[in-house]
């Protein structure tokens, strides 16, 4: 069991004592902005309950060890000062005091408020700065003193902080736990507040504490399903984000427990917040039960072969984020929730009266379009496949190796060596190309062709109208005969890696496949459809041209598509050229 934790919400004018300012912690540095922003924050905020950010003390020889939350609770103390000593004796002084370990003076200055000593050192000045600014603050309103009441009674009333109290901590354990929130840049979360609610030594808001067997168990519980959101598949389905859009991977499951719930995605802490309000109507062991259901839910749809990759493909396409699948369907029967997955699917293909057919690689508004259905293309012909024996990955194919997105949509084969701007990059591919023509098995017929591009990459002075003469003829060699179809079409797009450099992105098709088989050969993820057309899976045997990709391949390519994609296409794709 982890150190006794006491976490509650705490009024900020119940706050009181006497607080100890340890020698490892910084000197007061709020600047007028910060300043500026909490009275700002909380006189807009009126009569609404408001919380500040977390106050992290250790209970030590009758007073409090601030551990963290000292620019805070300081500036909380010189608003206290400024409404008792300036507006005539009608406010009370601070209920508390602060004491430092190695700064003693700045508390007597934090107490007499003499500002002729702020240059006296840099604390003096970073406090009297603050005095000025909040003095500053008040008195620019038409009415200050009736500001101040206003504002003193929101303060009073309306304003708290998450009071996060530790136990049975030593010296060392306090200043490592410092070091943590501080030095680390690395501020409590919205999870470990929320765990600490269950584990509270004191109950939770009136609630009574949870015992001691059973928050043995919840924090071996929480720790599994932590451990569970840490695996790279798990998590790959459930989000497009990366882990550092979340505090933590405990923050996607509490984020779920609290939608709709008029949680504020802007705060940190909305989820902390949200789940907070929900324990006004509703026990610590309801919550928690809730919060286990919807982990195992996931966990069920992530080991169901069709829900995995219907809710994974609708999530990976962006069409819908697991907040809004998980409001659709986690309350429906499995025959309903297939039925709402396959109609969410059908919607998020639908691009009016036009055909995918005539959509374009070109146009900024069918490229999406066209990468979305491919990704539909890969996530089906896994998935139909058969029970269980293949899935698709998601998490390799989001983030690949490098934590980047991995896979984008690329030429099958292209012609033109669009982009290649430099000596280097025009060498580099010809060096590919000519790779490519010595595979075609007939050098003798190539030999003149292939000297000269021998003699393009050793030359120190390669032109731009040298290469763009010799690059026409490579792409004549490596195109089918009469190749003339629509290089932009869906069918001569697949998703490739997106780490393609420029070369090989504006190279032919055999050229492609060269680099394809050398990651197959090195056991590196290869998106299914994307392997089957460079393996040449969907063109019949007797019309394989293995280094080429020509008409007869881009048909087969479509028919495939159009068999896999056959329940959600609002109509069969056309291939170019049908009909004329």
């Amino acid at each position: 069991m982890e150190n006794e934790i006491n976490l509650t919400t705490k009024p900020v004018g119940s706050i009181s004592g006497r607080f100890f300012v340890p020698s490892y912690q910084r000197g007061y540095r709020w600047s007028s902005n910060e300043v500026v922003r909490l009275l700002e924050d909380i006189f807009r905020n009126g009569n609404a309950k408001y919380c500040l950010q977390p106050i992290v003390v250790r209970h030590n020889a009758g007073q409090y060890e601030l551990v963290d939350g000292q620019q805070r609770l300081t500036t909380l103390f010189l608003i206290y000062q400024y409404m008792y000593k300036e507006l005539g004796g009608v406010f009370d002084a601070p209920a508390f005091s602060l004491e430092y370990a190695t700064r003693d003076k700045s508390e007597t200055f934090l107490n007499d408020i003499d500002l002729s000593r702020c240059e006296e050192n840099i604390d003096f000045w970073f406090m009297g700065n603050t005095y000025k600014t909040i003095k500053e603050w008040f008195s620019c309103a038409e009415k200050p003193k009736k500001r101040a009441f206003e504002f003193a009674s929101y303060l009073e009333d309306n304003v708290s902080v998450i009071w996060y109290e530790v136990h049975g901590i030593d010296d060392d354990e306090a200043i490592s736990l410092f070091a943590r929130l501080n030095i680390g840049k690395i501020p409590l979360t919205s999870a470990e507040l929320v765990k600490a609610m269950f584990l509270n030594r004191d109950g939770w808001q009136g609630q009574p504490e949870i015992k001691r067997e059973k928050q043995e168990e919840i924090s071996l519980q929480w720790d599994s399903m932590e451990n569970e959101l840490h695996r790279d598949a798990f998590w790959g389905f459930l989000t497009n984000k990366k882990q550092h859009n979340y505090q933590t991977r405990m923050d996607l499951l509490l984020e779920l427990l609290v939608y709709g719930h008029q949680a504020d995605i802007r705060d940190r802490y909305a989820a902390f917040f949200a789940i907070d309000r929900m324990s006004r109507y509703m026990s610590l062991n309801d919550i928690w039960n809730k919060l286990r259901k919807t982990f195992f839910l996931l966990q069920d749809w992530f080991e169901d072969h069709d829900l995995y990759h219907k809710i994974g493909y609708l999530i990976a396409s962006g069409y819908a984020s697991i907040n809004e699948i998980f409001a659709l369907v986690s309350h429906k029967k499995k025959n309903e929730i297939a039925q709402i997955l396959d109609d969410s699917i059908r919607a998020s293909l639908l691009i009016g009266e036009r055909n995918y057919g005539d959509l374009e690689y070109t146009n900024r508004d069918d490229y999406p379009k066209i990468s979305r259905l491919l990704l539909l293309f890969n996530v089906e012909s896994v998935r139909q496949i058969g029970k269980r024996t293949q899935w698709f990955p998601f998490d390799k194919f989001k983030y690949g190796l490098a934590n980047q997105a991995a896979w984008s949509l690329e030429h099958i084969h292209a012609q033109h060596a669009e982009g290649l701007n430099t000596q280097f990059a025009w060498k580099e591919w010809l060096e590919q190309h000519g790779n490519a023509i010595e595979a075609l098995g007939d050098n003798k017929k190539y030999a003149d062709l292939l000297d000269r591009i021998q003699v393009a990459v050793a030359d120190g002075k390669l032109g731009r109208n040298d290469f763009v003469s010799l690059q026409q003829e490579i792409a004549g060699v490596l195109s089918p005969a009469g190749y003339k179809e629509d290089l932009h079409s869906i069918a001569n797009l697949a998703l490739l890696d997106s780490s393609l450099n420029a070369a090989l992105s504006n190279s032919a098709f055999a050229v492609k496949r060269n680099h394809l088989l050398e990651m197959d050969k090195h056991g590196e993820y290869i998106p299914f459809c994307t392997r089957n057309v460079f393996l040449k899976y969907y063109t019949p045997s007797e019309e394989c041209q293995l280094y080429f990709w020509g008409m007869a391949d881009r048909k087969a390519y479509i028919t495939a598509i159009n068999e896999k994609l056959k329940d959600y296409l609002p109509e069969p794709i056309k291939c170019e050229q049908e009909g004329v």
